[in-house]
């Protein structure tokens, strides 16, 4: 975490927002291929499964948004792009191909690797964020003591002048 000039504080971390892909999209990536497996599961025709899905990548983007978790415009885009970017191949590629075993194996893992990523993500994202606020708390203490010995420096300087005067 660092200060910027503007008085901003900016994540320094590997989870921090990017402005076209960060981290993150590797979880989008993920929830791409695990919706490919959903998807194919209940047997949604082509068309049918690409608005749903790309109707629900939307609609977590939305839920980010209102819950204030901020990203640049163009990574909101990308994230949902990643997402039918890896949709579509998994669907495609699975809709009705495969064993029901290796179909499992196969969501499982991906579906695994996605909640551990996502939650490794959102721990760390918490830390920033008390790590942001114990900084904040830091630099208003610091600003308030700052004023305080400017004031008493200012007081001293009137009180050395009245004693020459006097």
């Amino acid at each position: 975490m660092r200060l910027t000039r503007d008085g901003r504080f900016e994540r320094t971390d590997v989870w921090r927002e990017g402005k076209w892909l960060d981290l993150w999209s590797v979880v989008h990536f993920l929830s791409g291929i695990s919706l490919g497996f959903g998807i194919s599961f209940f047997h949604f025709g082509m068309i049918a499964a690409i608005i749903i899905v790309f109707l629900l990548l939307v609609a977590y983007e939305m839920w980010e948004a209102m819950v204030q978790i901020h990203e640049t415009p163009q990574n909101r885009v990308m994230d949902v792009v990643v997402g039918m970017a890896s949709f579509l191949p998994t669907f495609l590629f699975f809709n009705d191909r495969h064993t029901e075993s290796s179909f499992i194996l196969a969501f499982g893992i991906v579906l695994t690797l996605n909640i551990v990523l996502s939650a490794l993500g959102w721990y760390e994202s918490q830390k920033a964020a008390v790590l942001e606020q114990k900084l904040r708390e830091e630099l208003v203490e610091q600003k308030r003591k700052f004023k305080e010995r400017r004031a008493r420096a200012k007081e001293l300087r009137r009180l050395r002048k009245l004693q020459r005067k006097g």
